[in-house]
């Protein structure tokens, strides 16, 4: 066992001799102390070695010095940038929405000086400075912007890169002219600009649009008229094949005439359907909207004025008593309501209407039918005291059929249909003599004879 550990010892150190050896060398290389004070001493530490003459070159050390700031710049902007962007996302102390208005031409400095002002950022800088790392400097639009409360100057550089300003809306109801909508557009405060010109009537579609402040009136006319071209080829492209219209414009000019004939949205296609079944026929229309339109033009019928006689004969393109067929355009911008309607009329074989007393009108496929639904109009006026021959100044629904004897049918109907107080002008009994026509006077006119809707077209159907 001893001799298995002196083997052991002799493999880790080495046998006697060289660990002697050792010792020996050790103790050779250090200075033997003088005395025991001295050997408390510690050793002396060498000096380092002498530096280099090219480390004490001049451009090394001024290379060193421009490395050395480099990296405190870089250092030091990169936590700039930093607190910076801390910023910059940070809500801001705005306790409630307030509304900015960026006007067109306006630089970033411009909108950041505006916004420091309004009190809506504390840095004028700072968000010059987001913008410009944001890269969106040359993408903030013009408006006007409600910026919440405690919103961020990414915030309000977002909503103005996005251009989500405040939304107003203009309301163009159907059945306005091109004139009336240039008219409204033009009262509007918050656009700007002219029209160039007043479209052509029916190019519009009336319908409400949004808009921010600053746009112009002729982006939304441009618009009314892309809106517009859109449903017609729509409506078009799904009308019943048996129609008698030609063409699209065909379509928006007897939609303009139903616009103005109803405002009900269950009468349209049935109203329609009179003036369809009237040209299948070879029937005038006879629709007082187009003679207002003949004599008016786009200003429109003055309030309070009532129809005559003399104005129901006299020669105008558009005036449906005395032409025959569809007037030569659009007499008022029709909706997509009456655009369907006209595309897709009731199947009926109905020829007149009349108010039924309850806003909207009875229909009839018969003359005489008609007078029936006639003489009850004419009771419940009676009952009610409302005056037959009255005029109400609202958009005008299509009132009587005033044609010479040996002409067409009789379309009789008011304008309850439309707001206001309703008017009549009906046909006298048959033994009755119509008085003297004059500028003034309410038309009263004598009836004619039937035409068999069934029957074949007969000569001298249109009017001659």
């Amino acid at each position: 066992m001893a001799e298995v550990r002196m083997d052991y010892r002799r493999g880790s150190y080495g046998d006697d001799a060289e660990v002697l050896s050792r010792r020996l060398t050790s103790s050779l290389g250090r200075a033997s102390p003088k005395s025991p004070t001295e050997a408390l001493q510690p050793e002396a530490i060498p000096p380092p070695p002498a530096r280099s003459q090219a480390a004490r070159h001049p451009l090394v050390v001024f290379f060193n010095f421009i490395l050395t700031a480099a990296i405190v710049c870089v250092v030091a902007l990169v936590g700039g940038v930093f607190v910076a962007k801390m910023q910059f996302d940070r809500p801001t102390a705005l306790d409630q929405p307030r509304a900015i208005t960026v006007d067109h031409g306006v630089s970033v400095d411009g909108i950041a000086e505006q916004l420091q002002k309004d009190g809506l950022i504390g840095s004028k800088w700072l968000f010059v400075g987001g913008v410009l790392l944001a890269h969106q400097q040359g993408n903030l639009k013009a408006g006007e912007y409600l910026i919440p409360a405690h919103a961020s100057m990414r915030d309000i550089m977002d909503a103005m890169v996005t251009g989500k300003g405040i939304l107003y809306s203009v309301s163009i109801p159907e059945g306005l002219t091109s004139q009336q909508i240039v008219d409204r557009l033009k009262s509007e405060d918050i656009l700007v600009g002219d029209v160039k010109a007043v479209p052509a009537e029916g190019a519009l579609l009336p319908e409400t649009y949004k808009f921010t402040r600053g746009d112009t009136r002729q982006s939304i006319i441009d618009r009314m008229e892309r809106e517009r071209d859109s449903v017609v080829a729509d409506v078009w492209a799904h009308r019943a094949a048996d129609l008698p219209l030609k063409t699209p414009q065909d379509l928006v000019v007897l939609a303009s005439i139903v616009e103005k004939e109803t405002a009900l949205a269950d009468e349209r296609s049935r109203v329609a359907a009179v003036f369809v079944n009237r040209l299948k026929l070879n029937m005038r229309l006879q629709s007082d909207p187009t003679v207002i339109y003949g004599l008016f033009q786009g200003a429109g019928k003055p309030s309070g004025y009532t129809l005559t006689r003399a104005d129901v004969e006299k020669q105008t393109p558009f005036n449906t008593y005395v032409i025959s067929g569809l007037p030569p355009a659009p007499i008022a911008n029709p909706g997509r309501a009456s655009l369907e309607a006209v595309a897709n009329p009731s199947r009926t074989r109905d020829l007149f209407f009349v108010a039924d007393g309850s806003g909207g009108h009875a229909f009839a496929e018969t003359y005489e039918a008609h007078l029936k639904n006639v003489g009850r109009w004419r009771d419940i006026n009676a009952n009610t005291g409302a005056a037959i021959a009255g005029d109400s100044g609202a958009p005008e629904a299509n009132s009587a059929a005033p044609v010479p004897a040996a002409a067409t049918p009789v379309i009789a109907k008011p304008t309850a249909a439309k707001p206001g107080a309703p008017r009549i002008i009906t046909p006298v009994a048959p033994s009755g003599t119509a008085p003297a026509a004059g500028d003034n006077q309410p038309m009263t006119l004598t009836p004619i004879p039937t035409i068999d809707p069934n029957a074949p077209d007969p000569e001298g159907a249109a009017g001659q």
